[in-house]
């Protein structure tokens, strides 16, 4: 279980300093009243009592460094857009604890690294990086190189090297410490997301050409190359934690489906199924890291919550021709998240695939709890569109 779920169920009490705890009082008070009046309930004074009786005056030591208080490290929640800042999210009180700076341009993707150290900024034509755990507003370092917007960043398990995708057409690898392009692969039309296999053999990306590619590191080539749907751009691809499956979307609204069969020289994809997911653009596609759930973002205002069925027993069995499985036959829909404004532009979900957190264009990213599909929380204070939000709760590097 993440981070972020322990401290749900356990609806815990933040520990600050005697100043800091009456401030904090005074900021849920005042968000809580917010959000009940948004809700059109009536707040009772005996909630806000309890509200404020969870608070505790009382600084651990475990919480003290050479006289400051350190940073609670173990939820990084993360949203930009079109405000030229990064924001630093209490994934609980739904209080922004800090705010950077992206002068230079809107910022498309975040992507925090697996040891919750840094935090990378795509925006326009470079990559910003920053040190989460330093209060230095400035990036450390500023990958250069592309030339037009990057539009997708991963990092390597080990935070060794980052992949990032652009709408120049290519791919680039680069070298975390200095900041260098190691390689740089070709689409040719604008390249739409980026992700990086399991393995960390292989990189898997998509264009507005409507291709997915799957890029072989050791053999430094293309493996495979997969056009979904005739002349309709990929907007977006997820492969599964385990690696097992491959799913991408279209921007008429579809999914499609692949099996990743792990050979021993590459790896192999068979076509499993694929699904109207909805009437309008598909923004982001996710899967949980359960591999239980498929989260679709779209043009439509609304996330979707898919159930990812036993994929093994679609497989087509020795004999059968690859596609006579691929059908039409669409994943079971769990929930549809509305309450968005306007376009769902990104997602993430916690370690333990219970919560997820959607950026929306309204200026809102909203905590869901999936289960109830309820909103746990609402995350305001930017001034323009959100379009990318990142989260790490796990209680290890990954």
């Amino acid at each position: 279980m993440g981070f972020l779920s322990d401290s749900l169920a356990a609806d815990v009490s933040y520990w600050v300093g005697f100043e800091q705890a009456r401030k904090r009082i005074d900021v849920e008070m005042e968000m809580y009243r917010r959000e009940s009046s948004d809700l059109g309930d009536e707040v009772e004074v005996s909630q806000l009592i309890r509200r404020q009786e969870r608070v505790k005056f009382e600084i651990p030591e475990a919480f003290i460094q050479q006289g400051e208080l350190k940073a609670d490290m173990s939820v990084i929640l993360c949203t930009a857009g079109y405000d030229h800042t990064i924001r630093f999210w209490e994934a609980l009180s739904g209080i922004c604890s800090r705010t950077i700076q992206h002068s230079e341009s809107q910022v498309n993707r975040l992507c925090i690294s697996p040891d919750k150290r840094f935090l990378a900024a795509a925006g326009h034509h470079n990559v910003k990086l920053y040190d989460i755990k330093s209060t230095n507003p400035n990036p450390i370092l500023t990958f250069e190189g592309h030339t037009g917007n990057v539009t997708g960043v991963a990092f390597h398990c080990e935070g060794k090297w980052m992949v990032t995708s652009s709408e120049d057409g290519t791919v680039k690898i680069w070298e975390t410490r200095s900041g260098t392009v190691q390689r740089s692969y070709t689409h040719g039309p604008s390249v739409t997301d980026v992700v990086i296999h399991p393995n960390q053999g292989e990189i898997i990306s998509c264009d507005y050409g409507g291709n997915v590619r799957v890029w072989d590191l050791a053999e430094n080539n293309c493996s495979h190359q997969l056009i979904p749907e005739e002349d309709q751009p990929v907007s977006s691809v997820t492969v599964a934690s385990d690696g097992s499956t491959l799913c991408a979307s279209t921007n008429s609204g579809n999914v499609y489906v692949w099996h990743l069969l792990q050979l021993r020289e590459k790896t192999q994809l068979i076509p499993i199924t694929h699904f109207k997911a909805h009437n309008s653009y598909i923004t982001r596609v996710l899967l949980s890291p359960d591999v239980k759930h498929l989260a679709t973002c779209s043009a439509d205002c609304t996330a979707k919550i898919w159930e990812v069925k036993d994929l093994e027993s679609m497989i087509p069995k020795p004999g059968q021709p690859q596609n006579s499985k691929a059908t039409e036959q669409p994943f079971k829909l769990e929930s549809t998240l509305t309450g968005h404004q306007r376009w769902v532009w990104d997602c993430a979900f916690s370690a333990d695939s219970a919560y997820l957190v959607t950026a929306c264009s309204d200026h809102y990213a909203r905590l869901w709890e999936l289960h109830s599909e309820a909103i746990i929380r609402q995350y305001n204070g930017h001034h323009r569109g959100l379009v990318c939000v990142a989260l790490n709760d796990y209680s290890e590097a990954r």
